[in-house]
């Protein structure tokens, strides 16, 4: 009886290579040329590859995610350096001292969100982070804890490159481009949270803000953590009267404290007539 488990006529694309691996040992076969080009790093990596690349990255954790069924995200954005009252490594500055309760708040946060997770068996509000330290951590751990499944966003930096431990393994992604994360940290969101941070965190604020406000993206839940830090670090009020910004602008996001007040901003949400 034939085998009805193979449904194409051709080889797939791992037996070439498995083939290839096994091909007679000859000037020719050795030569970079003769490579198969999908299974050939070195010209993968060239330059003129980049546009190959970008849609690789944005392809691989799109099948995956799929593959696990998962429909929304609650995404939550934050600093590395946030790390447990209790670290060494946090660092000693006076503020720190004061931001460090978010590492807290945000596992509280994740775990609470996760537990509704779960009772969609893991497709709906799952917890997204940029799979790091600090914040990124406290949000895949309080995850964990609540019995559910999180991703993690990681990318390649020269430091803090290794994801966390509570990841879920199968939704852990590696990313080498930038823009391409920042796509798959919204393209399920259902609603952003932003803890304090630097640099990065800025970055993912001001390009969700800009989407929204531009109505390249839907408006949804949008919640900061910390009113004291972030109207400190940015002085919102004088770009509304300086007329960079609408006055309605300051209306796309809110300030909460706590877990339980940024859940209620989700759960109290009017998504807009379309």
């Amino acid at each position: 009886m034939q085998n009805q488990t193979k449904t194409r006529p051709f080889p797939d694309a791992g037996e070439d290579v498995r083939y290839w691996d096994d091909a007679p040992d000859t000037a020719q076969t050795r030569h970079p040329a003769y490579r198969l080009a999908f299974a050939d790093s070195d010209f993968m990596l060239r330059d003129e590859l980049r546009p190959v690349r970008l849609q690789l990255e944005l392809l691989k954790p799109e099948l995956l995610m799929n593959e696990r069924g998962i429909i929304s995200t609650i995404v939550m954005f934050g600093g590395a350096r946030i790390r447990r009252p209790d670290d060494p490594s946090t660092p000693r500055t006076p503020m720190m001292a004061e931001l460090s309760r978010f590492y807290d708040v945000a596992r509280e946060f994740a775990h609470a969100m996760t537990l509704r997770s779960v009772q969609s068996y893991g497709r709906e509000d799952v917890i997204v982070t940029g799979g790091g330290p600090g914040v990124m951590e406290a949000g895949n751990l309080g995850a964990q804890e609540a019995g559910g499944v999180s991703i993690g966003l990681n990318i390649v930096l020269p430091h803090e490159q290794a994801p966390n431990t509570h990841v879920t393994p199968e939704l852990c992604f590696n990313f080498h481009y930038f823009a391409i994360r920042k796509m798959h940290f919204l393209m399920r969101a259902r609603a952003i949270t932003v803890f304090p941070g630097g640099f990065g965190t800025l970055d993912e604020l001001f390009e969700t803000l800009t989407l929204i406000q531009t109505e390249r993206m839907h408006k949804m839940p949008f919640i900061l953590f910390g009113r004291d830090f972030w109207t400190r670090v940015i002085n919102w009020d004088a770009l509304a009267e300086a007329g960079t910004i609408n006055p309605e602008d300051l209306e796309l996001f809110h300030f909460a404290e706590t877990a339980e007040e940024a859940i209620a901003i989700i759960d109290g949400f009017e998504a807009p007539a379309s």
